[in-house]
């Protein structure tokens, strides 16, 4: 009995050991630091501090140079190193993923004058700081100096996560960040290569010449590879995902070679796949996921790591440099972000909002000082009072944009704009189908029109016809509707599933849509019309009387990543319909997620409602308009169109002011000439009832029914004598 006490206590001895400070065992540290991850959070949030600065300081508690839970040795060698060099590209990354290219190009010239006032001003001022206060030499002032005009985006997934990366002032702060960080790296890539200060006419020549390399293969290879390979691999959602992850540091890798910082190849790689990966995507959700559970928190913790608390304790002028490097460093950022403000008249908090995402200082920032320290070019009280200004900066970066964007939140919330009220949220979806198998680009064109941020209902119906087989197919249906669950599961979108036993499918979905207040109805339409069909009425025309919804009938085949425009098409008068908007906002959706052009063909009226619309909702999508006087005349140009066009086809119903002589045979006709172009049609939903539905016993559809039923047979019988003159 003795013994086995022993045996336990030496055991319970050796497990103790494990746990002396700092920790070695690499399993050990993992797990503390994701506890970390996992607790600050909810332990600062009862103070309303940001998980941000909470990272941050759990670092600066467990760093080598507080507590010592970490040993220095494994935060700069070992997978805590590792981590947080991956969590920083993967900030970059996302930054350029989430940028919305057509925002940016709507707003490049208030990026363009931000970006140059947040790098003239921290450079100027902060080279007369440093020459005249901090008594340092040229070659360190401009260092220094150039590192006051850099900004990480560290705020940045505070903006993501109130759903604000959208918005103006984001777009311009993203996009001076490309202009900041790649000056002032291309600085530090100058002074670094020269190797003692000098800079000199070979530096500039051979980095001209690897940033041309550089840009050739991520402009031009890398995209072309992309596409081939979502192409090929597009129902493997985790190779998509290893395949951006290679690319992401592959093009880090790249820049280091081409002989600046790999954050700029991250940042590059980000506006790379930017067009490649749809926002609302299941693979755009994975790439977030694991960015923000994961790389990013340990890149805060690693900041706050590096912050020596003793030797700022025994060295009072380290102090003083520090609070000089801070002031310059928030003061000159807040004054390029206050005449931005005014130069474009935008309101205190959007300025708050630029200012919080442009303070921050860590990427770029570390790059500078320990490049200049490693050339002794800067000393030890200069490196000190830089991790500092990290901390300090990162958190009143966090801070400022927390609150500017929690204001933005609540005023757009609490706004009512009368003309978007219908507009201003998403519509309920319902999506009409019975199996997975042969419908993932109806489902993912349905999370592209989704907005998962919103209370807004994502259904799924699934149609059993009543026949001999019923029973079957019962069993069955919730199998099939479970696969279906988690492919919308897989991007954390929840969806509600039905299924229903009708003896007619098109009763069906109309009376689904119905019960579950669904405004918009999507239907996989791969049906092949035949003539019988056309004269008689198809399966749409027997959806259309029974659904007054709005309907997509979508035929989608091709990988979202092959479009490269949207050719959309509309009647006269659809302006004036009171549904419009509804269509017209899921249409500008789907460009901005694909970051595609548009090519609206109609009548000048409604392409100048629509061209209104798009200016009042601030979408940046490209639009052209090819003016047509008859809907009929979209038939001269459907041979232009290419593999690469999405066509959506505005078409109306039935009494509507909007319906138009030929409009029942028109869709069959454009089916027969692009049957290799993915289409969408999509079907306004009803009016309110007419004069004439005031009447039980009067009702004009007998009569426009037998007076379409003789347009359509005269114009299929046309077509039989057309076809054989043409033969002759």
């Amino acid at each position: 009995m003795t013994g086995l006490f022993q045996q336990f206590s030496k055991e319970f001895q050796r497990l103790i050991h494990e746990f002396q400070l700092p920790f070695e065992n690499s399993i050990l540290t993992f797990s503390i630091l994701l506890f970390i991850i996992l607790l600050s959070p909810m332990i600062l949030r009862r103070f309303k501090i940001p998980a941000l600065i909470g990272m941050i300081i759990a670092g600066v508690i467990i760093g080598p140079n507080g507590l010592g839970v970490i040993s220095k040795a494994n935060m700069d060698g070992g997978f805590v190193n590792m981590f947080s060099k991956i969590g920083l590209l993967y900030i970059m990354f996302i930054a350029g993923l989430e940028l919305d290219l057509q925002d940016f190009k709507r707003h490049k010239n208030k990026s363009f004058a931000f970006g140059a006032l947040t790098f003239l001003i921290p450079l100027i001022v902060g080279y007369f700081v440093c020459e005249h206060l901090l008594k340092l030499n040229s070659v360190a002032s401009l260092l220094t100096a150039s590192m006051f005009a850099t900004h990480t985006l560290v705020a940045y997934p505070i903006v993501t996560k109130f759903g604000l990366s959208k918005m103006e002032a984001v777009a311009i702060a993203v996009g001076a960040t490309i202009l900041t960080d790649t000056a002032v790296l291309i600085i530090l890539a100058v002074i670094s290569s020269s190797g003692n200060g000098d800079i000199n006419t070979n530096v500039l020549i051979h980095l001209s010449i690897t940033l041309t390399i550089f840009s050739i293969i991520m402009f031009w290879i890398i995209p072309k590879l992309s596409r081939w390979f979502f192409r090929k691999l597009e129902e493997e959602k985790g190779s998509q995902y290893i395949y951006v992850l290679s690319v992401l540091f592959f093009a880090a890798f790249l820049a280091e070679v081409a002989g600046i910082e790999a954050i700029i190849g991250a940042f590059v790689a980000g506006l790379v796949m930017n067009s490649l990966i749809p926002h609302s995507s299941t693979l755009m959700n994975r790439v977030e996921f694991v960015g923000n559970a994961l790389f990013i928190p340990f890149f805060l913790i690693s900041i706050g790591m590096v912050v020596d608390i003793t030797v700022l304790a025994d060295n009072p002028w380290a102090w003083a440099v520090a609070g000089i490097l801070t002031a310059v460093a928030l003061s000159t950022k807040f004054i390029a972000a206050l005449i931005t403000q005014f130069l474009f008249k935008l309101k205190a908090t959007e300025r708050n909002v630029i200012f919080g995402l442009s303070s921050a200082h860590a990427a770029a920032t570390l790059a500078v000082i320990n490049v200049g320290y490693e050339m002794k070019i800067l000393d030890i009280e200069i490196v000190n009072g830089t991790v500092i200004l990290i901390l300090l900066t990162s958190m009143v970066a966090s801070f400022v944009t927390e609150s500017a964007s929690r204001k933005i939140v609540l005023t757009q919330q609490n706004q009512t704009s009368g003309f978007e009220d219908d507009t201003s949220t998403e519509n309920n979806i319902l999506v009409a189908l019975n199996t997975l198998k042969g419908n993932e680009k109806l489902l993912d064109f349905s999370i592209l029109m989704h907005d998962k941020h919103t209370n807004n209902k994502l259904s799924v119906v699934s149609v059993i016809e009543s026949d001999d087989d019923a029973e079957v197919k019962l069993a069955t249906a919730p199998k099939h509707l479970s696969e279906i669950s988690a492919y919308y599961t897989s991007g954390e979108i929840h969806v509600d599933t039905n299924y229903t036993l009708d003896n007619n499918t098109e009763n069906a979905i109309g009376r689904v849509s119905k019960e579950l207040f669904s405004d918009i109805v999507l239907i996989n339409d791969h049906s092949k019309s035949n003539l019988l069909k056309r004269i008689i009425g198809d399966d749409r025309e027997l959806l259309l009387d029974v659904c007054d919804k709005t309907i997509f009938f979508c035929r989608l085949e091709k990988s979202f990543t092959d479009y490269r425009k949207i050719v959309l098409t509309c009647p006269p008068y659809s302006e004036l319909q009171p549904n419009s908007r509804i269509w017209g906002n899921y249409v500008f959706k789907i460009a901005r997620e694909l970051n595609l052009k548009i090519e609206f063909y109609s009548t000048k009226e409604t392409f100048a409602r629509f061209e209104a619309y798009k200016n009042s909702k601030k979408y940046g999508t490209e639009i052209s308009h090819i003016e047509l006087t008859s809907p009929e005349d979209i038939m001269d140009y459907l041979h232009e169109f290419d593999a690469s066009s999405l066509v959506i086809n505005v078409f109306a119903r039935q009494g509507s002011i909007s319906a138009f002589l030929g409009m029942d045979s028109l869709p069959q006709r454009i089916e027969r000439e692009i049957t290799k172009i993915d289409r969408v049609f999509i079907y306004p939903s009803k009016l309110s009832a007419g004069s004439y539905n005031s009447y039980d016993d009067m009702t004009a559809n007998p009569l426009s029914a037998g007076m379409e039923t003789i347009q359509r047979i005269s114009k299929e019988v046309g077509g039989i004598f057309k076809k054989n003159t043409d033969e002759k």
